[in-house]
């Protein structure tokens, strides 16, 4: 490469967000016994690493010249991210006690497919793909969101496989039948027993 332009951008993300992030990653690596001074990104510089990958989607390739860090230790530093960030993500117990405690009169379950590449799998069927969804004609990953009555996101279950029908994905998530009992008075307490 004869010439390099270096160029500042700006992350659309609360700044407080960014610091969370941050925190959350200095906790990790406190917890998992990091020294000091061994990681070439600060918890800062990793928690905007990650941010940029899930807001710009920014390449791996970039990410790792904008740190001047080798191509495998770039991804160990995204996965360390999306981590972190997954351990954070509320439970759906968190979330069906977060709508008891608003006060809401109903939640919402649907689901929807996230398309994907370059994923093929074998499905139960010779020929068929699990991650084609035939509904939507792509592949897919299909995943549950339980929203309060305004629509807001309070919960978003593990990906499923794009060839799964909403209520088959619901049923084998479990729920399903958490909505169920909780639609019907089942107190919470009796239902993560």
């Amino acid at each position: 490469m004869s010439a390099i332009v270096t160029y500042t951008d700006i992350l659309p993300v609360d700044r407080a967000a960014a610091q969370w992030l941050s925190r959350k990653l200095a906790a990790h690596r406190r917890a998992i016994g990091t020294r000091k001074g061994t990681r070439r990104l600060t918890p800062w510089a990793h928690a905007i690493y990650t941010l940029r990958f899930l807001i710009d989607g920014t390449r791996i390739k970039q990410l790792a010249a904008s740190n001047a860090l080798p191509k495998t230790t770039a991804y160990t530093y995204l996965w360390e991210g999306l981590e972190v960030l997954a351990a954070c993500a509320p439970t759906l117990h968190d979330a069906i006690d977060t709508a008891r405690s608003a006060g809401d009169s109903h939640i919402g379950l649907d689901g929807t497919l996230i398309p994907t590449n370059r994923v093929t799998v074998e499905g139960p069927t010779e020929g068929c793909d699990l991650f084609f969804s035939g509904k939507h004609h792509r592949h897919g990953a299909n995943l549950q969101v339980i929203s309060a009555p305004d629509g807001f996101p309070l919960w978003i279950g593990e990906a499923r496989p794009g060839r799964e029908h909403d209520t088959t994905a619901a049923n084998l998530t479990g729920v399903e039948e958490a909505i169920a009992l909780i639609n019907v008075g089942v107190p919470s307490r009796r239902i993560w027993m």
